[in-house]
């Protein structure tokens, strides 16, 4: 069985996501069938086909949540020992040394990354740049056309 690196916020968020789906969206969509059924004839009940649909969706998600958790490796990078390097679940703060932005990412699982909320999967670009560097180092990492390089500002292990 492979391992998944996780963070302890990761976990948390993935079983929220699975108890929702599995009390609430479950519930929701058997009383939907429920409903679509009594109408009658279900071979032209697109209310009942797309509740189905919609059921299917939620047990795939559910198998697709509850595998993660069996995976996981969960990585509580308060405790590691880092020696001031960039490793994963580290917070980074960095400098944008071509048009002097400023900008900071949390190096996550690939399942609980969300850019929106500062937070890179591993496998991203310019996560695998950052990692194993330490604060004050240049990072170089390939965009479409060019190559943008970044100034480590600062580590956090939180």
């Amino acid at each position: 069985m492979n391992t998944t690196p996780v963070t302890a916020k990761g976990v948390k968020k993935i079983r929220e996501q699975l108890h929702k789906l599995k009390t609430i969206e479950r519930q929701k969509v058997i009383q939907a069938i429920a409903e679509a059924r009594a109408h009658g004839d279900l071979s032209e009940n697109a209310e009942y086909h797309a509740a189905r649909e919609q059921q299917s969706f939620i047990e795939g998600r559910i198998n697709t949540l509850e595998s993660t958790l069996a995976e996981a490796q969960l990585i509580d990078v308060s405790t590691v020992n880092a020696n001031g390097k960039v490793v994963f679940g580290a917070t980074v703060e960095l400098l944008n040394l071509e048009n002097k932005t400023e900008i900071r990412y949390q190096i996550v699982g690939e399942d609980e990354a969300d850019v929106d909320q500062g937070q890179i999967s591993i496998l991203s670009p310019i996560a695998r740049a950052l990692i194993g560097k330490e604060e004050g180092d240049i990072a170089e990492v390939s965009a479409p056309g060019s190559i943008v390089e970044y100034e480590i500002l600062g580590i956090q292990y939180v």
